[in-house]
């Protein structure tokens, strides 16, 4: 699979989408750095976060002086739909996020042919989820001790 590379003029930053071959050992090291550093350092969250998905995965991501800023990542899970998780900004409150998730939902139709992306989102983050067009599918659960609620963004809806 080709890397796939956008540059956003408002956020000055470039984003790239590689497969887990294409990633260099410097850019897993920097993903799984970010992630342990949200999820375990700012959130609490105690789980092994190498779970195998990686390898199946897209991972999402922007790197800027040597560090991942933004990432998520991107599986199958039908033939229609793709899921995303463990979606992270290191800094929060600049657009990052928003431009990440505009990104991946105008790249990951294009690179895996899906029609509705899912999600697991934490419930504080629903609001920013609903303004990028996805919906709640799901009543609350907890997902490693933090409530949750499951997301999907169907093409084609307006946003």
């Amino acid at each position: 699979m080709k890397t796939h590379r956008f540059f956003d003029k408002e956020n000055n930053i470039s984003f790239v989408v590689k497969t887990f071959p294409e990633l260099t050992t410097g850019e897993l090291y920097e993903i799984l750095r970010s992630r342990a550093e949200v999820f375990v350092r700012e959130q609490g969250i105690r789980c092994i976060d190498p779970d195998g998905t990686d390898y199946e995965s897209l991972h999402v991501f922007c790197i800027e002086d040597g560090r991942v800023q933004a990432y998520l990542r991107a599986y199958r899970i039908d033939g229609e739909t793709v899921k995303i998780g463990r979606v992270l900004t290191l800094c929060h409150g600049q657009g990052l996020g928003t431009a990440l998730m505009k990104f991946a939902m105008r790249v990951l139709p294009e690179k895996t042919g899906c029609r509705r992306i899912a999600m697991d989102a934490q419930k504080q983050a629903v609001p920013f989820y609903e303004r990028l067009g996805f919906k709640v599918t799901s009543g609350e659960y907890l997902e490693e001790g933090i409530v949750h609620v499951d997301m999907a963004y169907e093409e084609g809806e307006t946003q």
